[in-house]
């Protein structure tokens, strides 16, 4: 049995993991409702299928995203900044 468990939500788009009562989550999922645009395409190259998916979604939209995903993964120190209690950090008790 599985639950989404959400990382973020908004209006158009939702970051979350399924959580598994007999394991750790390996994979995340971004949804996104009526992204600005979209393609998918598929094509061979020498005998292997390629398959891309883009999204265009509002830069602000990613900021959000992208600053949810480094609290849920405590990935602080990985993007250059002190770590400890600072803004943005999970552990920070003024959030």
């Amino acid at each position: 049995m599985s639950t989404k468990a959400s990382i973020i939500s908004g209006d158009w788009y939702h970051l979350y993991f399924q959580e598994l009562l007999s394991a750790e989550p390996k994979n995340v999922y971004l949804e996104l409702n009526q992204p600005l645009e979209f393609s998918f395409s598929k094509e061979t190259i020498k005998g292997q299928t390629v398959e891309n998916l883009v999204v265009e979604i509002p830069s602000g939209m990613m900021d959000e995203i992208a600053i949810a995903w480094i609290k849920k993964r405590k990935l602080q120190g990985a993007v250059g900044g002190p770590v400890g209690h600072e803004w943005g950090n999970p552990d920070c008790p003024w959030d």
